[in-house]
Protein backbone atom coordinates (compact mmCIF):
# COMPACT_ATOMS: atom_id res chain seq x y z
CA UNK A 1 0.00 0.00 0.00
CA UNK A 2 1.64 3.40 -0.96
CA UNK A 3 1.53 6.18 1.05
CA UNK A 4 -1.67 7.85 -0.40
CA UNK A 5 -3.63 4.87 0.17
CA UNK A 6 -2.65 4.33 3.90
CA UNK A 7 -3.28 7.77 4.95
CA UNK A 8 -6.23 7.77 3.02
CA UNK A 9 -7.35 4.04 5.18
CA UNK A 10 -6.65 6.15 8.50
CA UNK A 11 -8.65 9.11 7.44
CA UNK A 12 -11.57 6.76 6.54
CA UNK A 13 -11.34 5.38 9.98
CA UNK A 14 -11.14 9.01 11.66
CA UNK A 15 -13.81 9.73 9.55
CA UNK A 16 -15.69 6.81 11.11
CA UNK A 17 -14.81 7.01 14.69
CA UNK A 18 -15.82 11.30 14.81
CA UNK A 19 -18.80 10.01 13.14
CA UNK A 20 -18.49 12.98 10.35
CA UNK A 21 -20.85 12.71 7.09
CA UNK A 22 -17.67 13.41 4.80
CA UNK A 23 -20.20 14.25 1.98
CA UNK A 24 -22.66 16.64 3.58
CA UNK A 25 -19.65 18.21 5.72
CA UNK A 26 -16.77 18.46 3.49
CA UNK A 27 -15.24 21.38 5.71
CA UNK A 28 -14.88 18.43 8.38
CA UNK A 29 -13.77 15.94 6.28
CA UNK A 30 -10.95 18.43 4.81
CA UNK A 31 -9.57 19.09 8.47
CA UNK A 32 -9.26 15.48 9.34
CA UNK A 33 -7.28 14.90 6.01
CA UNK A 34 -4.80 17.56 6.33
CA UNK A 35 -4.68 16.61 9.81
CA UNK A 36 -3.85 13.14 9.32
CA UNK A 37 -1.43 14.10 6.01
CA UNK A 38 0.05 16.26 8.29
CA UNK A 39 1.14 13.61 10.93
CA UNK A 40 1.91 11.31 8.94
CA UNK A 41 4.35 13.22 6.80
CA UNK A 42 5.96 13.81 10.61
CA UNK A 43 5.81 10.11 11.34
CA UNK A 44 7.82 9.62 7.95
CA UNK A 45 10.51 12.05 8.27
CA UNK A 46 11.98 9.87 11.33
CA UNK A 47 12.05 7.11 8.83
CA UNK A 48 9.99 3.36 8.49
CA UNK A 49 7.71 5.34 6.25
CA UNK A 50 6.83 5.71 2.86
CA UNK A 51 7.40 9.40 1.94
CA UNK A 52 4.30 11.15 0.61
CA UNK A 53 5.74 12.76 -3.04
CA UNK A 54 3.46 15.81 -2.04
CA UNK A 55 1.68 16.95 0.59
CA UNK A 56 -0.89 19.68 -1.33
CA UNK A 57 -1.60 16.73 -3.90
CA UNK A 58 -2.08 14.26 -1.13
CA UNK A 59 -4.61 16.39 0.56
CA UNK A 60 -6.39 17.46 -2.68
CA UNK A 61 -6.89 13.26 -3.85
CA UNK A 62 -7.29 12.09 -0.53
CA UNK A 63 -10.51 14.79 0.20
CA UNK A 64 -11.57 13.70 -3.30
CA UNK A 65 -11.45 10.28 -2.79
CA UNK A 66 -13.56 10.26 0.94
CA UNK A 67 -15.68 13.81 -0.42
CA UNK A 68 -16.07 13.65 -3.69
CA UNK A 69 -16.04 10.84 -6.91
CA UNK A 70 -12.44 9.90 -5.83
CA UNK A 71 -11.10 9.73 -9.91
CA UNK A 72 -14.07 11.33 -11.09
CA UNK A 73 -13.54 14.67 -9.24
CA UNK A 74 -10.86 16.41 -11.16
CA UNK A 75 -13.84 16.16 -14.12
CA UNK A 76 -16.04 18.05 -11.96
CA UNK A 77 -13.60 20.99 -10.79
CA UNK A 78 -12.84 21.53 -14.55
CA UNK A 79 -15.19 24.06 -15.88
CA UNK A 80 -14.35 23.49 -19.47
CA UNK A 81 -15.76 19.86 -18.41
CA UNK A 82 -20.06 19.82 -19.62
CA UNK A 83 -20.03 15.67 -19.35
CA UNK A 84 -18.39 12.74 -18.00
CA UNK A 85 -19.43 8.97 -18.78
CA UNK A 86 -18.43 5.79 -18.08
CA UNK A 87 -18.73 2.79 -20.74
CA UNK A 88 -17.11 0.54 -18.83
CA UNK A 89 -14.34 1.07 -15.99
CA UNK A 90 -11.53 1.20 -18.24
CA UNK A 91 -13.07 3.39 -20.65
CA UNK A 92 -14.07 7.03 -18.90
CA UNK A 93 -15.06 9.47 -21.35
CA UNK A 94 -15.40 13.19 -21.22
CA UNK A 95 -17.37 16.10 -23.20
CA UNK A 96 -15.31 19.39 -23.19
CA UNK A 97 -16.71 22.70 -24.72
CA UNK A 98 -18.91 20.32 -26.88
CA UNK A 99 -16.24 17.83 -27.84
CA UNK A 100 -16.01 14.17 -26.48
CA UNK A 101 -12.25 12.64 -25.58
CA UNK A 102 -11.90 9.40 -24.17
CA UNK A 103 -9.33 10.03 -20.69
CA UNK A 104 -6.76 8.32 -18.91
CA UNK A 105 -8.58 7.67 -16.29
CA UNK A 106 -8.84 3.92 -15.24
CA UNK A 107 -11.36 2.27 -12.36
CA UNK A 108 -12.56 -1.13 -11.91
CA UNK A 109 -16.12 -2.41 -11.66
CA UNK A 110 -16.20 -1.99 -7.57
CA UNK A 111 -14.98 1.87 -7.78
CA UNK A 112 -17.79 2.62 -10.05
CA UNK A 113 -20.55 0.90 -8.39
CA UNK A 114 -19.03 2.50 -5.15
CA UNK A 115 -19.05 5.98 -7.24
CA UNK A 116 -22.97 5.47 -7.94
CA UNK A 117 -23.65 4.68 -4.48
CA UNK A 118 -22.12 7.27 -3.19
CA UNK A 119 -23.50 9.79 -5.82
CA UNK A 120 -27.50 8.19 -5.21
CA UNK A 121 -26.57 8.61 -1.45
CA UNK A 122 -28.10 12.32 -0.67
CA UNK A 123 -30.61 12.11 -3.76
CA UNK A 124 -33.48 9.25 -1.71
CA UNK A 125 -33.01 6.95 -5.07
CA UNK A 126 -31.68 3.76 -5.89
CA UNK A 127 -30.60 1.45 -8.68
CA UNK A 128 -31.22 -2.01 -8.53
CA UNK A 129 -32.29 -5.40 -10.50
CA UNK A 130 -35.92 -4.11 -9.75
CA UNK A 131 -34.60 -0.60 -10.42
CA UNK A 132 -31.89 -1.11 -13.31
CA UNK A 133 -32.62 2.63 -14.45
CA UNK A 134 -32.10 5.67 -12.32
CA UNK A 135 -32.24 9.30 -12.84
CA UNK A 136 -31.02 11.88 -10.07
CA UNK A 137 -29.55 15.08 -9.20
CA UNK A 138 -25.95 15.33 -7.15
CA UNK A 139 -25.39 18.00 -4.60
CA UNK A 140 -24.13 20.44 -7.24
CA UNK A 141 -26.93 20.41 -9.92
CA UNK A 142 -25.29 17.64 -12.00
CA UNK A 143 -27.47 15.41 -13.35
CA UNK A 144 -27.20 11.59 -12.84
CA UNK A 145 -27.86 9.25 -15.68
CA UNK A 146 -27.46 5.57 -14.82
CA UNK A 147 -27.93 1.82 -16.22
CA UNK A 148 -26.88 -1.57 -15.20
CA UNK A 149 -26.95 -5.17 -16.34
CA UNK A 150 -29.15 -7.25 -17.23
CA UNK A 151 -30.66 -3.76 -19.21
CA UNK A 152 -26.90 -3.71 -20.15
CA UNK A 153 -24.59 -6.39 -21.27
CA UNK A 154 -22.13 -6.49 -18.80
CA UNK A 155 -20.74 -3.03 -17.37
CA UNK A 156 -22.63 -0.43 -15.72
CA UNK A 157 -23.06 2.86 -17.38
CA UNK A 158 -22.75 6.26 -16.16
CA UNK A 159 -23.83 9.49 -17.60
CA UNK A 160 -23.07 12.87 -15.56
CA UNK A 161 -24.39 15.82 -16.65
CA UNK A 162 -22.78 18.60 -15.37
CA UNK A 163 -24.65 21.87 -14.49
CA UNK A 164 -22.11 23.99 -15.96
CA UNK A 165 -23.55 27.77 -15.55
CA UNK A 166 -22.62 29.72 -18.96
CA UNK A 167 -25.63 31.53 -19.70
CA UNK A 168 -28.24 33.29 -17.13
CA UNK A 169 -30.07 35.69 -19.69
CA UNK A 170 -30.61 35.69 -23.03
CA UNK A 171 -27.88 38.64 -23.60
CA UNK A 172 -25.48 35.56 -22.40
CA UNK A 173 -26.85 33.71 -25.07
CA UNK A 174 -25.56 36.95 -27.66
CA UNK A 175 -22.32 36.94 -25.96
CA UNK A 176 -21.84 33.32 -26.75
CA UNK A 177 -23.04 33.13 -30.03
CA UNK A 178 -26.09 30.70 -29.76
CA UNK A 179 -28.34 34.09 -30.51
CA UNK A 180 -28.23 36.95 -32.98
CA UNK A 181 -28.99 40.43 -31.01
CA UNK A 182 -32.22 40.91 -32.86
CA UNK A 183 -33.63 37.64 -32.16
CA UNK A 184 -32.82 38.10 -28.37
CA UNK A 185 -34.68 40.92 -27.93
CA UNK A 186 -37.49 39.66 -29.83
CA UNK A 187 -38.04 36.46 -27.94
CA UNK A 188 -37.64 38.47 -24.65
CA UNK A 189 -40.66 40.45 -25.79
CA UNK A 190 -42.13 37.31 -26.75
CA UNK A 191 -41.78 35.91 -23.28
CA UNK A 192 -42.84 38.91 -21.77
CA UNK A 193 -46.03 38.73 -23.77
CA UNK A 194 -46.99 35.53 -22.33
CA UNK A 195 -46.71 33.81 -25.84
CA UNK A 196 -46.45 29.83 -25.48
CA UNK A 197 -42.44 28.79 -26.60
CA UNK A 198 -41.46 25.42 -27.75
CA UNK A 199 -37.48 24.88 -27.44
CA UNK A 200 -36.70 22.43 -29.78
CA UNK A 201 -33.37 20.39 -30.22
CA UNK A 202 -31.10 17.13 -30.12
CA UNK A 203 -29.05 16.20 -26.96
CA UNK A 204 -26.74 18.61 -25.56
CA UNK A 205 -27.95 21.09 -27.92
CA UNK A 206 -28.44 23.54 -24.57
CA UNK A 207 -32.35 23.18 -24.36
CA UNK A 208 -31.95 23.59 -20.64
CA UNK A 209 -30.13 26.52 -20.55
CA UNK A 210 -32.58 28.17 -23.39
CA UNK A 211 -35.33 27.26 -20.90
CA UNK A 212 -33.33 29.31 -18.34
CA UNK A 213 -32.58 32.26 -20.35
CA UNK A 214 -36.03 32.78 -21.80
CA UNK A 215 -37.99 32.53 -18.04
CA UNK A 216 -35.35 35.85 -17.12
CA UNK A 217 -37.53 37.72 -19.44
CA UNK A 218 -40.83 36.88 -16.94
CA UNK A 219 -42.27 39.57 -15.76
CA UNK A 220 -41.15 39.79 -11.64
CA UNK A 221 -44.74 39.67 -10.50
CA UNK A 222 -45.66 36.37 -12.16
CA UNK A 223 -46.06 32.96 -10.46
CA UNK A 224 -43.81 29.95 -11.80
CA UNK A 225 -44.71 26.62 -11.74
CA UNK A 226 -42.19 23.74 -13.37
CA UNK A 227 -42.60 20.45 -14.33
CA UNK A 228 -39.57 17.87 -14.46
CA UNK A 229 -38.23 14.40 -14.68
CA UNK A 230 -35.80 15.08 -11.95
CA UNK A 231 -34.44 19.17 -10.97
CA UNK A 232 -32.04 21.00 -13.95
CA UNK A 233 -33.88 24.51 -14.50
CA UNK A 234 -32.31 26.94 -12.51
CA UNK A 235 -35.31 29.86 -12.71
CA UNK A 236 -34.08 32.80 -11.24
CA UNK A 237 -37.30 34.53 -10.47
CA UNK A 238 -38.49 35.14 -7.14
CA UNK A 239 -41.70 33.49 -7.38
CA UNK A 240 -41.63 30.09 -8.31
CA UNK A 241 -42.30 26.34 -7.19
CA UNK A 242 -41.01 23.21 -8.50
CA UNK A 243 -41.44 19.85 -8.79
CA UNK A 244 -40.02 16.74 -10.02
CA UNK A 245 -41.02 13.21 -10.85
CA UNK A 246 -40.97 10.22 -8.28
CA UNK A 247 -39.66 6.90 -8.81
CA UNK A 248 -41.99 4.24 -7.72
CA UNK A 249 -40.77 2.76 -4.03
CA UNK A 250 -39.72 -1.58 -3.80
CA UNK A 251 -43.14 -2.42 -3.18
CA UNK A 252 -43.86 -0.58 -7.15
CA UNK A 253 -46.04 2.33 -5.35
CA UNK A 254 -46.04 5.81 -5.22
CA UNK A 255 -44.89 6.81 -8.19
CA UNK A 256 -45.54 10.14 -9.58
CA UNK A 257 -44.96 11.12 -13.51
CA UNK A 258 -44.60 13.96 -15.14
CA UNK A 259 -48.15 14.15 -16.28
CA UNK A 260 -49.74 13.85 -12.57
CA UNK A 261 -47.13 16.91 -12.26
CA UNK A 262 -48.77 18.84 -14.84
CA UNK A 263 -52.15 18.63 -13.60
CA UNK A 264 -51.25 19.22 -10.06
CA UNK A 265 -49.35 22.37 -11.45
CA UNK A 266 -52.98 23.66 -12.50
CA UNK A 267 -54.03 24.32 -8.92
CA UNK A 268 -51.43 26.00 -7.64
CA UNK A 269 -52.19 29.35 -8.63
CA UNK A 270 -49.60 29.21 -11.77
CA UNK A 271 -49.23 32.34 -13.93
CA UNK A 272 -46.80 30.34 -16.11
CA UNK A 273 -45.63 26.39 -16.54
CA UNK A 274 -42.55 25.27 -17.74
CA UNK A 275 -42.15 21.35 -18.53
CA UNK A 276 -38.51 20.83 -18.56
CA UNK A 277 -39.26 18.01 -21.35
CA UNK A 278 -42.28 16.56 -22.96
CA UNK A 279 -41.64 12.89 -24.19
CA UNK A 280 -44.99 11.33 -23.55
CA UNK A 281 -48.76 11.77 -22.77
CA UNK A 282 -48.09 14.74 -20.37
CA UNK A 283 -47.99 16.43 -24.01
CA UNK A 284 -51.89 16.12 -23.70
CA UNK A 285 -51.81 17.61 -20.37
CA UNK A 286 -49.63 20.29 -21.24
CA UNK A 287 -51.65 21.51 -24.69
CA UNK A 288 -54.98 21.82 -22.77
CA UNK A 289 -53.00 24.13 -20.05
CA UNK A 290 -51.39 26.07 -22.67
CA UNK A 291 -54.99 26.05 -24.70
CA UNK A 292 -57.07 27.32 -21.79
CA UNK A 293 -55.01 30.93 -22.03
CA UNK A 294 -52.32 29.82 -19.14
CA UNK A 295 -48.21 30.85 -20.63
CA UNK A 296 -46.06 28.38 -20.65
CA UNK A 297 -42.83 26.91 -22.40
CA UNK A 298 -41.63 23.40 -22.47
CA UNK A 299 -38.58 21.72 -24.23
CA UNK A 300 -38.93 18.65 -26.62
CA UNK A 301 -35.86 16.28 -28.88
CA UNK A 302 -36.57 17.07 -32.10
CA UNK A 303 -34.39 17.55 -35.27
CA UNK A 304 -35.75 21.04 -36.37
CA UNK A 305 -38.87 23.29 -35.79
CA UNK A 306 -41.47 21.26 -38.04
CA UNK A 307 -40.53 18.18 -36.48
CA UNK A 308 -41.06 19.29 -33.49
CA UNK A 309 -44.48 20.33 -33.96
CA UNK A 310 -45.21 17.15 -35.88
CA UNK A 311 -44.15 15.38 -33.05
CA UNK A 312 -46.59 17.63 -30.44
CA UNK A 313 -49.07 16.05 -32.60
CA UNK A 314 -48.76 12.84 -32.23
CA UNK A 315 -46.99 12.69 -28.55
CA UNK A 316 -50.36 13.28 -27.68
CA UNK A 317 -52.13 10.56 -28.88
CA UNK A 318 -50.60 8.36 -26.16
CA UNK A 319 -53.00 9.53 -23.82
CA UNK A 320 -55.49 6.76 -25.08
CA UNK A 321 -57.67 5.81 -27.85
CA UNK A 322 -60.45 8.65 -27.41
CA UNK A 323 -57.66 11.11 -27.68
CA UNK A 324 -57.58 11.62 -31.97
CA UNK A 325 -55.07 13.62 -34.23
CA UNK A 326 -59.00 15.98 -35.22
CA UNK A 327 -58.41 17.16 -32.03
CA UNK A 328 -54.77 17.55 -31.09
CA UNK A 329 -53.73 18.63 -34.19
CA UNK A 330 -56.32 22.07 -34.13
CA UNK A 331 -55.31 22.36 -30.22
CA UNK A 332 -51.60 22.13 -30.93
CA UNK A 333 -51.92 25.28 -34.17
CA UNK A 334 -53.72 26.94 -31.58
CA UNK A 335 -51.67 26.54 -28.57
CA UNK A 336 -48.12 26.81 -29.15
CA UNK A 337 -46.73 29.88 -30.68
CA UNK A 338 -43.04 29.43 -31.54
CA UNK A 339 -40.93 27.24 -32.07
CA UNK A 340 -37.20 27.61 -30.82
CA UNK A 341 -34.64 25.06 -32.85
CA UNK A 342 -31.36 24.97 -31.27
CA UNK A 343 -28.62 22.70 -32.09
CA UNK A 344 -24.87 21.60 -30.94
CA UNK A 345 -22.53 22.04 -34.05
CA UNK A 346 -19.48 19.77 -35.18
CA UNK A 347 -17.43 22.02 -33.40
CA UNK A 348 -18.54 22.04 -29.59
CA UNK A 349 -20.64 25.39 -30.17
CA UNK A 350 -24.37 26.01 -29.44
CA UNK A 351 -26.29 27.71 -31.96
CA UNK A 352 -30.23 28.74 -32.77
CA UNK A 353 -30.89 27.52 -35.91
CA UNK A 354 -34.16 28.63 -36.39
CA UNK A 355 -37.14 30.35 -34.86
CA UNK A 356 -40.30 29.54 -36.04
CA UNK A 357 -44.45 31.03 -35.47
CA UNK A 358 -47.38 28.86 -35.33
CA UNK A 359 -50.00 31.47 -36.59
CA UNK A 360 -52.72 28.90 -35.95
CA UNK A 361 -54.14 27.97 -38.97
CA UNK A 362 -53.93 23.76 -40.33
CA UNK A 363 -54.18 22.74 -43.76
CA UNK A 364 -55.14 19.05 -43.69
CA UNK A 365 -53.76 17.60 -40.95
CA UNK A 366 -50.39 20.00 -41.32
CA UNK A 367 -49.81 23.47 -38.99
CA UNK A 368 -48.99 26.00 -40.52
CA UNK A 369 -45.56 27.49 -39.93
CA UNK A 370 -44.05 31.10 -40.83
CA UNK A 371 -40.16 31.79 -40.59
CA UNK A 372 -38.97 34.33 -38.46
CA UNK A 373 -35.52 33.93 -38.14
CA UNK A 374 -33.60 31.40 -40.05
CA UNK A 375 -29.80 30.34 -40.40
CA UNK A 376 -27.90 31.44 -43.41
CA UNK A 377 -24.04 30.93 -43.82
CA UNK A 378 -23.96 30.61 -40.18
CA UNK A 379 -25.99 33.26 -39.15
CA UNK A 380 -29.47 33.51 -37.73
CA UNK A 381 -31.30 35.84 -40.09
CA UNK A 382 -34.16 37.91 -40.25
CA UNK A 383 -36.93 35.93 -42.32
CA UNK A 384 -40.32 36.87 -44.01
CA UNK A 385 -43.04 35.78 -41.12
CA UNK A 386 -44.56 37.10 -38.49
CA UNK A 387 -45.74 36.20 -34.84
CA UNK A 388 -49.28 35.56 -33.90
CA UNK A 389 -50.90 37.69 -31.09
CA UNK A 390 -49.27 40.88 -32.00
CA UNK A 391 -52.21 42.61 -29.41
CA UNK A 392 -50.49 40.86 -26.41
CA UNK A 393 -46.97 42.19 -27.68
CA UNK A 394 -48.93 45.72 -27.58
CA UNK A 395 -50.24 45.36 -23.95
CA UNK A 396 -47.05 44.56 -22.72
CA UNK A 397 -45.68 47.38 -24.50
CA UNK A 398 -43.70 46.33 -27.55
CA UNK A 399 -44.17 46.87 -31.05
CA UNK A 400 -43.61 43.60 -32.65
CA UNK A 401 -43.40 45.76 -36.33
CA UNK A 402 -40.17 47.41 -34.79
CA UNK A 403 -38.77 44.52 -33.21
CA UNK A 404 -38.91 42.53 -36.23
CA UNK A 405 -37.94 46.04 -38.84
CA UNK A 406 -34.09 45.31 -37.73
CA UNK A 407 -33.11 42.69 -40.23
CA UNK A 408 -29.07 42.81 -38.67
CA UNK A 409 -26.93 39.63 -38.26
CA UNK A 410 -25.57 41.26 -35.08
Amino acid sequence: MDAVATVEHEVRELIRRRGIDPVRDVGAARQVVTEAVTDYDERSMSGGLPQLPDITDAIKSITDAVSGFGPLQPYFDDPEIEEIWVNEPSRVFVARNGVAELTTTLLTADEVKDLVERMLRTSGRRVDLSSPFVDAVLADGSRLHVVIPDITREHWYVNIRKFVVKADRLEDLVRLGTLTRPAARFLEAAVAAGLNILVAGGTQAGKTTLLNCLSSAIPPRDRIVTCEEVFELKILQRDVAAMQCRQPSLEGTGEVPLRRLVKEALRMRPSRIIVGEVRQEESLDLLIALNSGLPGMASIHANSAREAITKMCTLPLLAGENVGSRFVVPTVAGSIDLVIHAALERDGTRRVREIAAIPGRVEGDVVEMADLFHLRDGVLVRGDGFPPHPERFERAGFDVAALLADRGES
